[in-house]
């Protein structure tokens, strides 16, 4: 099994780490309420996509 002849210094390591990054995918500020929210998906907060109300909150019935 083959074994390093040196040691990685930990400058080496740190520039071959350089290019990896943890973001949000595709977050973008609903036009309606002002959340944020994923690109091309139904709003949470409002129910509203491309302008029109796709979901509507179900009422509470007090028994």
């Amino acid at each position: 099994m083959a074994v390093p002849a040196r040691r990685t210094s930990k400058t080496a390591k740190r520039k071959r780490r350089t290019h990896f990054k943890l973001n949000v995918p595709g977050m973008v500020v609903c036009p309606n309420c002002g959340e944020m929210k994923l690109s091309h998906r139904v709003c949470k907060e409002c129910g509203t996509y491309n302008g029109k109300t796709v979901l509507v909150e179900k009422e509470e019935v007090d028994v």
